[in-house]
């Protein structure tokens, strides 16, 4: 006889086949037309008991929004276009931008003032990086944390049920969440842009197959479908196990070890909530890639490969909501391979000397070289709607510092990427005249389908004509 575990599954395959059928031809490389009323997210909302449709564009499409940050600011001379508006000339750094510029929008004007120093003092290389996503002053202390809510994760909590997972958090660095990292500040606010709350952090994974096989499963391509779904059964067995057992020892237990059983069943049934989100949105999507080895020994081999598997993520619905710390602000990392073998941070007090001002543009210049293959495989991919993902993304690329050498906060280095599915206009450099950059983010997140967002941070507005 059958299990019970078989029996639901053959029940779920002929239940969903139609619908997995059509998710499958809408996200592999098969030539079918994207049918409007079978677009993965009407299908997801609707599994999902969303009333009316958050994060699409007008087609129906899944509108995306990243978050990529950049460490120790940029040298401005070389940032800056010379001509506002849509016929801007792309500066010395943003030149390898040259195949994405009719998609891109060049924003001035755009400052974060709570990470000027204060009364707190040093410390700016924390307060860029805890400033950046949540437009609050954070606490300074080593132990003691206190951040804000960051616009990722604010987008996440309303958008978020609509993919398998509600967010992406990535980083190419190495960092840890202990100890004094900066002036007195803990290192959490250096090594995460993400924040869920003002006290807890989205540590970012920075190890691209650990990555890869959270959204896509173990195995070779081809056996990841199957390999996610005997994974699942298996917990499931676990599960029903455990929670059999504990039941009926609950009748033996006094009550404080009743109560120690208690917490450890709700993180039980938190797992057994995420098992259920999973079969709620079917089988995996399989990209049919190879699984990454590992971190690369090579830094620009390892950007490259976080930007792809952000890439597949936003292709295969699995998440509309990323960020990614290229590399903590105050980084002295060093770039022997375009010969600059001096760290970069320290490079970055360069006090006008003139050949340390250009090895800092040359670093910047890559940084900025990484972001512009990524955005040129973005537009190259087709989503469902027949436009490019990144017409249907929102990509922010910035730091929070603008000049490393004085470490500003005001005129911070800020590029917007993408259409937003028709919503915003790109093309072009515009200059904003001091406005808090968490204006921005109000307005990106209204255009993600985010209701009753008034303020963020120390925002006074939406960012008008974006």
């Amino acid at each position: 006889m059958k299990s019970n575990a078989a029996k639901n599954l053959a029940a779920e395959r002929h239940a969903s086949f139609t619908r997995r059928q059509f998710l499958r031809g809408l996200g592999a490389c098969i030539a079918l037309p994207a049918f409007e009323s079978l677009l993965p997210t009407k299908l997801l909302a609707a599994a999902a008991g969303t009333e009316g449709l958050l994060a699409t564009t007008a087609t129906g499409a899944p509108l995306r929004t990243a978050f990529v940050y950049f460490p120790n600011g940029a040298i401005p001379a070389a940032w800056w276009p010379t001509m506002e508006g849509n016929n801007f000339n792309l500066s010395r750094t943003l030149k390898p931008l040259a195949a994405a510029q009719k998609e891109l929008q060049v924003i001035g004007g755009l400052d974060h003032l709570n990470a000027t120093a204060g009364m707190d003092g040093g410390g700016d290389h924390a307060r860029a990086n805890g400033t950046f996503l949540t437009g609050v002053r954070v606490k300074k202390s080593a132990t003691d944390i206190h951040a804000g809510i960051s616009i990722d994760q604010a987008i996440a909590r309303q958008v978020g049920h609509l993919t398998r997972f509600p967010s992406l958090e990535l980083t190419c660095d190495n960092g840890h969440n202990a100890g004094n990292c900066d002036s007195g500040y803990s290192c959490a606010y250096l090594y995460n842009l993400a924040w869920s709350s003002p006290n807890t952090p989205m540590t970012p994974e920075g190890n691209p197959r650990q990555v890869f096989e959270r959204l896509f499963g173990a195995g070779a391509p081809g056996e990841r479908v199957d390999n996610a779904r005997r994974r699942r059964q298996e917990q499931r067995s676990i599960l029903d196990f455990v929670m059999q057992d504990a039941r009926s020892m609950q009748q033996r237990l006094g009550a404080r070890d009743s109560e120690k059983l208690d917490q450890y069943l709700t993180g039980i049934r938190e797992l057994e909530t995420r098992i259920q989100k999973a079969e709620q949105f079917g089988d995996v999507r399989d990209p049919l890639v190879a699984t990454p080895a590992g971190i690369p020994a090579e830094y620009g081999q390892h950007i490259a490969l976080m930007y792809d598997i952000m890439l597949l993520s936003f292709q295969t619905d699995s998440t509309r909501v990323a960020t990614m710390l290229l590399a903590h602000d105050g980084s002295n990392r060093s770039f022997a391979d375009i010969g600059v073998p001096e760290g970069h941070h320290d490079l970055s007090h360069h006090q006008d000397n003139p050949d340390k001002i250009e090895k800092i543009t040359e670093i910047d210049l890559w940084y900025v070289q990484q972001f512009g293959k990524f955005l040129e495989k973005m537009s190259a991919t087709k989503d469902v709607d027949g436009h490019s993902l990144l017409h249907n993304s929102m990509i922010v690329y910035g730091g929070g510092n603008a000049d490393g050498n004085r470490h500003t906060h005001s005129n911070l280095p800020i590029l917007l990427a993408g259409a937003g599915g028709g919503t915003v206009t790109p093309g072009r450099f515009v200059k904003y005249g001091g406005k808090p950059a968490t204006n921005l983010f109000l307005s990106m997140a209204d255009r993600m389908g985010v209701k009753n967002l008034e303020r963020f941070g120390d925002s006074t507005g939406r960012l008008e004509n974006i």
